[in-house]
């Protein structure tokens, strides 16, 4: 199981917030490139970065964060926050990602990120598929879709998705442990029971708290897992994911 710490940019800052709410924010380092360097040091090879002005402002905003620990570390980064058009995706790649994630453009405009699927295969293509409630969230989590989150992912997998990001919002940044019951339900009807489907590699993604919670997690068969605030607030050291890694 995959590793990736995450580091949430706000004002080309380092940031936390609480249950997706921009007024929680708490600022942990106003260098990102330290940051990235920190986990580089630690043996972490991938990097999970989020753009949360581009999520508020539905553009890319902070490519150059992206551009910067993208030529300064060897970490294969993830992008994500803001990606509506062709041209937000290709500024994301010109700048270092390796893969973009997709979470409002799934919604919205349904055509084009299909099309980002078939240009640019599913490998560098995640589905950003977090949810409150079971429900799709949109926005920077400021909006609930009626979507539901199985049917969602299901209906992009027959369209050749495979990796899929999943916070449940009303974890995240509370450090009271991960969904496990929706990442079983996730990954049991979402397995490769129709041959036509793609399986799916679910990267689990929200309230991690301890480093126990890992073992558990690559038994559900996440493929990976993002860690954010528990590494800030010192409940994972980096010296534990080392020896997880």
């Amino acid at each position: 199981m995959r590793i990736l710490p995450a580091i949430d940019i706000i004002d080309g800052k380092c940031v936390r917030l609480t249950k997706g709410d921009y007024s929680t924010k708490k600022i942990y380092n106003e260098n990102p490139l330290e940051v990235a360097k920190q986990f580089e040091d630690s043996g972490i090879t991938y990097l999970h970065l989020v753009d949360l002005d581009g999520a508020k402002a539905k553009h890319i905003v902070n490519y150059k964060v992206l551009e910067n620990i993208a030529t300064k570390t060897n970490l294969k980064i993830d992008f994500g926050g803001g990606l509506k058009s062709s041209d937000d995706l290709i500024t994301a790649f010109n700048s270092g990602a390796k893969q973009i994630t997709g979470g409002s453009i799934a919604v919205h405009d349904t055509e084009i990120f299909e099309s980002w699927v078939a240009k640019y295969g599913s490998q560098k293509i995640i589905l950003g598929a977090d949810c409150k409630n079971e429900n799709i969230a949109i926005s920077g989590w400021l909006e609930e879709s009626s979507l539901k989150v199985v049917p969602f992912i299901k209906e992009y997998q027959k369209k050749g998705i495979q990796y899929v990001i999943c916070t449940d919002i009303a974890k995240d940044g509370m450090l009271e442990g991960p969904s496990f019951d929706l990442y079983k339900k996730i990954i049991s009807e979402c397995s490769n029971g129709n041959s036509t489907d793609q399986s799916i590699k679910l990267i689990a993604s929200g309230g991690i708290s301890s480093i126990d919670e890992l073992p558990k997690l690559k038994a559900l068969g996440c493929e990976a897992v993002i860690i954010g605030k528990a590494i800030y607030e010192n409940r994972i050291s980096l010296k534990e994911l080392e020896r997880f890694v």
